[in-house]
């Protein structure tokens, strides 16, 4: 390397550079690492928000999913449900025509308990029987199909005279509302 003096009379080295024309090149390389510190920083902030927010679409996803699983279920079982009242109603009537015979025979004694068997399981799980005669009229529970004239009882408002079809509701909801014949 060769010496050469310039206008002011300092000496310049071949090659390098000199500072003050060019600036601090540590200061440059500092401050270009914070910039890319700053950007990675950003980023970073970025995927963690980006996580934040799949993580909570899929607790929500989780959450809609074991909802729409509860309502399919409670759906198939009131359909099941549904499907066994007709059952029920042709055992309350063979148990309604067998009166006072009901005892004396075994296959009466066998259709009894098959009766019971079913009704008490139905209602363990949740079948709950529409309340009738002698109660007040309600449109929700009860279905009028016949009427009768009424007397001095009815006189706040209909009341179920008779049940020709019993009802019931599951787990609080209307299955199948009672067919009944109202009073006044």
């Amino acid at each position: 390397m060769s010496n050469e003096s310039d206008a002011n009379g300092d000496d310049v080295v071949e090659g390098e550079l000199v500072e003050e024309e060019l600036g601090d090149p540590e200061a440059e390389l500092v401050e270009e690492d914070l910039d890319e510190l700053g950007q990675l920083a950003k980023e970073r902030d970025d995927f963690r928000e980006m996580a934040q927010r799949l993580q909570a679409d899929f607790e929500n996803y989780r959450k809609r999913m074991a909802r729409q699983g509860e309502e399919i279920s409670s759906r198939l079982v009131v359909g099941l449900v549904t499907n066994l009242l007709p059952v029920l109603d042709a055992l309350d009537l063979a148990q309604a025509h067998l009166g006072a015979e009901a005892e004396k025979t075994v296959e009466a004694q066998a259709l009894l308990q098959a009766r019971s068997l079913l009704f008490d399981t139905l209602v363990k799980e949740g079948l709950v029987l529409v309340p009738g005669q002698g109660k007040a009229f309600d449109p929700q529970f009860h279905d009028a199909v016949a009427q009768s004239e009424g007397d001095e009882e009815s006189a706040s408002g209909p009341i179920v005279d008779e049940v020709l079809r019993a009802g019931y509701s599951w787990q609080g909801t209307v299955v199948r509302p009672a067919m009944v014949r109202v009073k006044g």
